[in-house]
């Protein structure tokens, strides 16, 4: 299919929607598509053909929205901290983002803006965001990092602080572990792959008196959420007090790429 590049709003609208519904209609449960879309032309998740990257996002904003009541791990609560990053400015590292450990700042393709740490030095990296909190929180983030050679870098999310508990894709040891701190708790085999945004969870819930439970898991960008959590560990230890976290090495020597975070409260 040839590209057309539209510069009137509307006439890009019903073209993209032309393109997507032309395959497959959206469920009208989803309401109307986004009304400014950019001119941009990406191939669409779930055989809903091709259209904008706006609505690529607003496809797989909805799609998560609907495999809410079909999985097992317990009900995404309230946000405390949400940043996608389309208000910040370009080359610099927001203000709701702290004790950085890195040159991360914010970097913009095409009309979607994130944050970026560069591929060198080939070091541990780290930045903090969200509200101090000790339990019964979940954050979560899409994070693009690619292989150069058989060079892959290792990157995630953390709670509890630096010295807590992490969430971290390895793709040399093509798994998804759990650590706390430094210490690798769990692991579970995952496919990952290079170029394309990785979803990633990591919860912590005090179960009952005395008992705590982490609980993650990762997934690419434009397919389902797994239904049940691929790493899991209960601590008879309180967890320590601290920010939720991003944690990257570029072993590789590329950026790597992070959006989305999201911290929430979770229920036990």
């Amino acid at each position: 299919m040839k590209k057309f590049f539209l510069v009137s709003g509307n006439l890009l609208l019903a073209a993209n929607i032309f393109f997507a519904q032309g395959t497959k209609q959206f469920p009208s449960r989803w309401g109307k598509p986004p009304e400014i879309q950019t001119k941009d032309y990406v191939e669409l998740p779930e055989g809903y053909g091709h259209g904008s990257s706006t609505l690529k996002k607003w496809i797989l904003a909805n799609l998560e929205k609907d495999k809410g009541g079909a999985t097992t791990s317990p009900a995404k609560g309230k946000a405390v901290f949400e940043n996608d990053f389309e208000k910040a400015e370009v080359g610099k590292l927001p203000e709701t983002l702290e004790f950085a450990v890195g040159e991360f700042a914010v970097k913009q393709d095409g009309t979607n803006k994130y944050l970026e740490l560069p591929g060198a030095p080939l070091e541990s990296y780290s930045v903090q965001f969200g509200p101090v909190e000790t339990t019964d929180v979940a954050v979560s983030a899409r994070i693009l990092g690619t292989m150069k050679g058989r060079r892959g870098p290792t990157f995630g999310v953390g709670l509890n602080g630096i010295g807590g508990f992490k969430l971290q894709v390895s793709p040399g040891k093509k798994a998804v572990e759990l650590l706390k701190d430094q210490e690798s708790k769990a692991v579970a085999d995952f496919d990952w792959k290079s170029g394309v945004w990785t979803q990633l969870r990591l919860q912590v819930r005090k179960i009952k008196d005395g008992e705590w439970r982490i609980e993650g898991k990762a997934w690419p960008q434009g397919t389902a959420e797994p239904k049940d959590w691929m790493v899991m560990i209960d601590e008879k230890e309180e967890p320590i007090t601290g920010r939720a976290s991003l944690i990257a090495s570029p072993f590789s020597g590329t950026p790597i790429g992070f959006d989305d975070l999201r911290v929430e409260k979770v229920g036990p």
